[in-house]
């Protein structure tokens, strides 16, 4: 998190709830916005892929006591973006540097209660002595894809996934020196963050470039990752996919991605997957879908069709006397899982089979049917409607 996302965005806006919001009204907050403009209910909208970006940006800091408070405390010194100077100050620019605040400078944190420091030692990796110190790095993102059969998604599967990504290097044990004793970066003096100016009256920060942002330098760098502390590895892991995914679904697993750097958390595993046609059934959001051949006599007399489904028994289709081409038709709870561990519909659409050969005696049935119907036309609404247009 950057200074400047610390201090210039307005979290408390984002969720819709006020600065004084609890706990239990931020999480109900949260909760109702991602479900909304979560990017598996908004397949393609960048427009609310960004939004719940930022919804779930603003519910890791105000869902975090401690992470509220220095946010809290940040924004109420620089008033939203830049340092308010109290009444007196004049009109004129004024000039702030975070180092007279933090220890820096000749006024030091005493001029300031002493322990405001502390306060804001975990957003600018200073503590209240002015020393500083080399932050854990949390692992990167891994993605990874997997197909499925059909089958495989509606019922859920456990697959093999073999990843690759980066880990600490086992050569160096992950400090990139050889040796195994970096030194702390002189450009950021191990915060893996340096100060660049915003016009504003202070500074914020991007990642060093000289040390990449790990805080540390190698005076004789590894050979295998070069200095880096990362090195590529693969392995493979078991991964469960939850019952009822669709083609395209991006999962999430927290904490499976790559192995982070001084004791910091392991990035997060995205599998994106990919689902196999199946030859009979096919899939509308929850439900799924069949078509089922029915002889003309069933479709003009009625009666009773068995149905497949999918992984169970068959049902009984009771058709209605007259049941046209094309209707659809419902079995309820044969469909695929949904989130909740209910089942969606089987939609079963009725087509009416014209058979290509016919014997003699259903030959002679048909004209005979054809005679008994002779001053009947089905497409006479048909030319009427097309006359009245």
């Amino acid at each position: 998190m950057s200074t400047k996302d610390f201090i210039e965005k307005d979290y408390y806006k984002v969720l819709g709830v006020p600065k004084d919001a609890t706990e239990a009204e931020i999480k109900k907050a949260y909760r109702k916005l991602a479900r909304e403009y979560h990017p598996d209910a908004n397949k393609g909208n960048v427009k609310a892929e960004e939004r719940f970006k930022e919804i779930s940006e603003a519910n890791d800091i105000l869902g975090d006591p401690k992470k509220r408070k220095e946010y809290d405390e940040a924004r109420a010194l620089f008033g939203n973006g830049g340092y308010r100077p109290g009444p007196g100050a004049g009109g004129g620019s004024f000039n702030f540097d975070l180092g007279d605040l933090f220890g820096g400078g000749a006024q030091g944190a005493g001029g300031f209660g002493g322990g405001i420091g502390d306060v804001f030692g975990g957003l600018f990796n200073r503590g209240s002595s002015g020393t500083t110190r080399v932050q854990p790095r949390r692992g990167q993102d891994v993605e990874s894809e997997v197909t499925l059969s059909f089958t495989e998604a509606i019922e859920g599967a456990t697959v093999p996934l073999r990843m690759s990504s980066q880990s600490p290097c086992k050569a160096c044990s992950g400090t990139g020196d050889a040796n195994g004793t970096p030194r702390v970066c002189p450009t950021c003096v191990g915060t893996g963050q340096v100060a660049r100016g915003s016009g504003g009256g202070f500074s914020l920060t991007d990642p060093c470039p000289d040390c990449k942002g790990r805080g540390l330098i190698a005076e004789h760098p590894c050979d295998i990752c070069k200095g880096s502390g990362r090195a590529k590895s693969s392995r493979t892991m078991q991964v469960r996919i939850p019952a009822g995914v669709s083609d395209g679904q991006r999962i999430r697993l927290r904490g499976k991605g790559a192995p982070g750097e001084r004791g910091g958390p392991a990035g997060d595993l995205y599998v994106v997957v990919h689902v196999d046609a199946h030859p009979v059934f096919g899939r509308k959001e929850d439900n799924l879908t069949v078509s089922v051949p029915v002889t003309f006599a069933e479709a003009a007399l009625g009666g009773e069709v068995r149905v497949p489904t999918l992984g169970g028994p068959p049902v009984t289709l009771k058709l209605p006397p007259g049941t046209p081409n094309g209707r659809t038709m419902r079995a309820r709870g044969k469909g695929a899982f949904r989130k909740d561990g209910t089942r969606g519909d089987l939609l079963i659409t009725v087509e009416v089979s014209v058979p290509k050969d016919l014997s003699g005696k259903a030959r002679d049935a048909l004209e005979a049917y054809r005679e008994a119907t002779a001053g009947e036309d089905p497409r006479a609404e048909l030319f009427q409607a097309a006359k009245g247009a």
